[in-house]
């Protein structure tokens, strides 16, 4: 039976924090929106839940605790926690090269101080927890890591908001918004995806609007699909028109509700792919949205160049063309959301219902409310030449300001597409 020892958990980190505010000199940085099995045991068992970190009873785990801090300097680190089915236990902390050890003690209601560090620069901080001995089943449930000195008095910023852990985990999502000309019925894009910047749990969405969305995800370390999904009208639930071969419909729900469609695609990092989606009225009051994946080929001519359809499906209620035109980057796995990643967004084109072709060269730059509210810093984009770029988590400094808004290096001539002969 799995050890989640957390009714006492919250309790413990709720009078760790008012021993920090008594003594006006510490922070406590809760494991529960800020924490990541980063190495976990052969059998995966330890796991963070809004509580903290339990079921840790591996040596081989490494679980890692990131906050930010303004300016270089010291750091007094201590464990907010408590020892269960265990009356001793050793765990190794560490930030970077330098290493401590602190003695748990099921006599001592904690924290338990670890020692000095020095931080050699602003910015995320990581520091590493890894069990070394218990003599009972479990090194300890821990809620929080408490901080302070000079390093943490020029301010440190971490995921705050219980409420909201599972998001700061995700890390924050960021977007591209462009603006198209009325009337506009298809919208070209294309996405590249950098070698090494793929973890699982990555979406780059490039082709969305105010009811629907398409991209590319890494779904686990075998899987990766095309997606294409358009929300639900207030008025009736979305329709499957039509589909590619060996393409997948279903529902979806979760975080709205809709019709989705996916293709298990190996996608690969370092080739570019070209993406292109119709919003086109049905003369009764509704909108049918379609796309189309293939990869961007120079040269050859293979099964992979040539366009696939994923799915029409039909949007009840409203009948228009395209609205809130937007790519985004975003983590949809919590516990890969220390994992960096990015994508080259670019080639971006609306077609209007006359047929004519207008480049997209400006983008507006936002993040979502983890960025916003600052949970997480580690949020980022801007321009290479003619090509948008968007980066997120990784813990990464120097962040992007949002709501800026970019201008790319035009490529002048549109892609060679012809919009009759789509299948």
């Amino acid at each position: 039976m799995k050890h989640l020892a957390y009714g006492f958990a919250g309790l413990l980190l709720l009078l760790s924090c008012r021993v920090s505010m008594a003594a006006d000199t510490a922070t406590t940085v809760p494991l529960g929106g800020n924490a990541y099995v980063t190495h976990p045991s052969p059998t995966n068992e330890e796991v963070i839940s809004d509580a903290g970190l339990g079921n840790w009873d591996s040596k081989q785990a490494v679980v890692s605790v990131y906050f930010d801090v303004k300016k270089a300097g010291q750091v007094q680190l201590a464990l907010v926690g408590a020892l269960n089915g265990a009356s001793h236990s050793q765990v190794m902390v560490s930030i970077g090269r330098q290493t401590k050890l602190v003695q748990l003690s099921s006599t001592s209601p904690g924290p338990f101080p670890v020692g000095t560090f020095f931080i050699d620069k602003p910015g995320y901080v990581k520091v590493d927890l890894q069990g070394r001995y218990t003599d009972g089943g479990y090194f300890g449930d821990i809620s929080g890591l408490q901080i302070q000195g000079s390093a943490v008095d020029g301010g440190t910023v971490f995921a705050n908001d219980p409420a909201n852990f599972y998001w700061s985990r995700r890390g924050p999502s960021v977007h591209l918004a462009f603006d198209v000309p009325d009337n506009t019925e298809y919208f070209y894009s294309e996405v590249t995806v950098p070698k090494g910047q793929d973890p699982v749990g990555s979406y780059y969405m490039a082709n969305g609007f105010d009811t629907g969305y398409m991209g590319i995800q890494v779904n686990s370390p075998t899987e990766r699909w095309v997606l294409f999904s358009v929300w639900d009208s207030p008025t009736a639930p979305t329709t499957l028109v039509r589909k590619g071969p060996n393409v997948i419909t279903n529902d979806f729900g979760d975080e709205g509700t809709g019709g989705q469609s996916h293709l298990v695609f190996k996608w690969t990092a370092g080739t570019t792919y070209r993406f292109l989606t119709q919003a086109q009225p049905d003369g009764n009051g509704n909108t049918v949205y379609t796309s189309w994946f293939s990869a961007r080929c120079i040269g050859r001519q293979d099964d992979s160049c040539k366009w696939q359809l994923i799915a029409s499906w039909k949007y009840y209620g409203t009948s228009t063309y395209f609205k809130g035109v937007y790519s985004f980057l975003e983590s949809f796995d919590a516990d890969h959301g220390y994992i960096g990643r990015s994508a080259l967004y670019g080639n971006e084109w609306a077609v209007t219902t006359d047929g004519k072709w207008s480049e997209v060269k400006s983008a507006y730059f936002d993040t979502d409310p983890t960025g916003l509210n600052a949970q997480r810093l580690d949020f980022a984009g801007g321009v290479i030449g003619p090509l948008f770029y968007l980066r997120n988590d990784g813990f990464f400094s120097n962040s992007t300001t949002s709501g800026q808004t970019f201008q790319r290096t035009p490529a002048w001539i549109h892609p060679n597409v012809d919009l009759s002969k789509l299948p």
